[in-house]
């Protein structure tokens, strides 16, 4: 079993020959779930439109994984994203499903992108931006291709187009004072996925000389900070990891390359003192399948070890998906034969494996890193908690989002001598509106660029939004607006709502709740946080 393929940049050889550049209505960067929705309603509304790919995938995490579909309040999914989801349920035999392996979604991905003629370029590495009063004019890629368009969309999780256009973001989680929030910024005493005992966090137990565990830091009180403050820290990234349980499909887990026993150590103390958690949030999907997410005081989450990846260069985000490819299977590998693990969850994590038919390209292993979050987008308009909770709303609504509030941990700190996670809030909400001023950028900056990934947004409001179906509502939305601005000749700022919405409901886009709906946010969170940690 070869890993040689797994990777997420390799430097590109510069064409011989450059080609004279690629022109298009509608240049999408990305094809996540928001590009693809993006590309197809440019094309349904007659544009011409390619997508430059900086992978060799489609899909985004969709297609890579996440199988099983945070989707909040389904009446609150409309457009293509209801439609992909009622693809998945007839591949199934169903009318609608959120639980799919990840080779069928890459299907109905692919289907589209041939039935609307969408051209896709991949391994398409973003080098510059062109622009030319006030607009993206042409953006240019390492191995010389290029690519014009009248209007561009930023599809990437990372918001790569739009910082090298020039346009505002913010990166990590504002104060609470910034927006007058409630739940942003460090987060202390969140009541999950949390050490629920005293884990020691020093080589030697008791021993501060000894040094630390791999996965923790010690910091000052005042780099510890305090419930409300604002720090550069992120939510924690991991891989969304398709296993099995069927013999004839499974692949025993295997030892990856620069593993090292020892950073689970802290794991290992957990199992010891009686609590085994680890692999708890293990979704079932269909054909024996499942889809592997963190759960507990030490899982699949690898905290702190992401923060670089925002702003770094593509060659230093290599080192940390490689890093976090390492610690993921890792993991795993370490639960299944490490001898210091007891032996009855050494034969329960044994009894699961890789799938053979599924990332046969990428060693079985998904080539997508969940980037729960990187840059986000600084607009006329931020969206925040206010929105999340109903505190406040919007008249320009392009889709509704109906997760709870999901921050993962961002930090793992030694406090008063014992191992803590920070940063994990989980707050219910009922669903509500996304602006639209939330994905086009401020007029002055640029204006024919749309962001439906990477939008306008503080942390913890966007720990709701991020979810897979809300950025295809978002992609299908900049679609729309993508061609009412090249029909009108406007800046995406000048498009009229009232035009913009009249398009977006003819596409079947849910834009306002119905509240005679019965919807319990409090059930819903529950689904996610139905299973408990037990001591052993």
């Amino acid at each position: 079993m070869s890993f040689d393929n797994l990777y997420y940049y390799k430097p590109s050889e510069k064409k011989e020959q450059i080609e004279e550049g690629l022109h298009y209505d509608v240049v999408i960067y990305g094809a996540t779930p928001a590009g693809l929705t993006a590309a197809v309603q440019s094309s349904k509304l007659g544009l011409s439109v390619c997508i430059a790919e900086f992978g060799r995938n489609i899909g985004g995490m969709t297609a890579s994984g996440l199988g099983a579909t945070d989707l909040g309040a389904v009446e609150a999914t409309g457009g293509l994203s209801l439609a992909f989801y009622q693809l998945v349920g007839e591949h199934y035999g169903e009318e609608m499903k959120q639980a799919f392996e990840p080779h069928v979604a890459k299907k109905i991905f692919e289907k589209w992108v041939k039935d609307y003629n969408i051209a896709v370029y991949y391994e398409q590495y973003l080098d510059k931006v062109e622009m030319e009063n006030g607009k993206i004019k042409c953006i240019k890629m390492e191995d010389g291709s290029s690519y014009e368009g009248k209007i561009f969309v930023d599809a990437s999780y990372e918001g790569d187009l739009l910082a090298r256009a020039g346009v505002s973001y913010y990166v990590g989680r504002e104060s609470n004072s910034t927006y007058k929030e409630i739940y942003n910024g460090i987060y202390f005493g969140g009541p999950h996925h949390k050490f629920e005992t005293w884990i020691d966090p020093y080589v030697i137990e008791g021993n501060k000389e000894s040094g630390l565990v791999e996965g923790v830091v010690e910091l000052s009180p005042d780099e510890i900070g305090f419930n409300g403050q604002g720090d550069k820290s992120i939510q924690a990234y991991n891989f969304r990891v398709c296993l099995t349980q069927e013999e004839e499909n499974k692949i025993p887990f295997p030892k990856p390359p620069q593993y090292d026993a020892d950073r689970y150590l802290l794991l290992l103390r957990y199992i010891q003192a009686g609590f085994w958690d680890a692999m708890n949030l293990h979704t079932m999907m269909p054909n024996g399948k499942s889809d592997l997410n963190n759960y507990g005081g030490f899982s699949s989450d690898n905290i702190g070890r992401n923060y670089e990846w925002p702003n770094g260069s593509y060659e230093k985000r290599e080192e940390i998906f490689q890093d976090h490819v390492t610690y993921n299977l890792g993991m795993l590998y370490f639960l299944a034969n490490d001898s210091r693990v007891p032996q009855d969850i050494r034969d329960e994590v044994s009894s699961w494996g890789l799938p053979k038919d599924e990332f046969i390209e990428t060693g079985h292993w998904p080539h997508q890193l969940y980037i729960r979050e990187a840059r986000r987008m600084i607009s006329d308009y931020v969206m925040t908690d206010h929105n999340c909770l109903g505190y406040s709303s919007v008249d320009d609504s392009i889709g509704l989002a109906s997760y709870q509030m999901d921050s993962h941990h961002c930090r793992r700190v030694v406090l008063d001598g014992r191992c803590v996670n920070e940063g994990d809030v989980q707050i219910p909400i009922s669903p509500y509106p996304i602006s639209y001023r939330a994905i086009r950028p401020k007029e002055e900056e640029c204006t024919n660029l749309l962001v439906p990934v990477c939008l306008s947004s503080s942390h913890i409001a966007y720990g709701s939004i991020r979810m897979e179906p809300v950025f295809m509502i978002l992609g299908q939305s900049a679609g729309v607006a993508a061609y009412l601005a090249i029909k009108n000749e406007l800046n995406v700022q000048q498009i009229p709502y009232a035009e913009l919405k009249a398009a977006l409901l003819n596409e079947g886009q849910v834009v306002e709740w119905d509240p005679s709906i019965e919807y319990d946010p409090i059930k819903e969170m529950e689904k996610t946080f139905g299973k408990e940690t037990k001591k052993r």
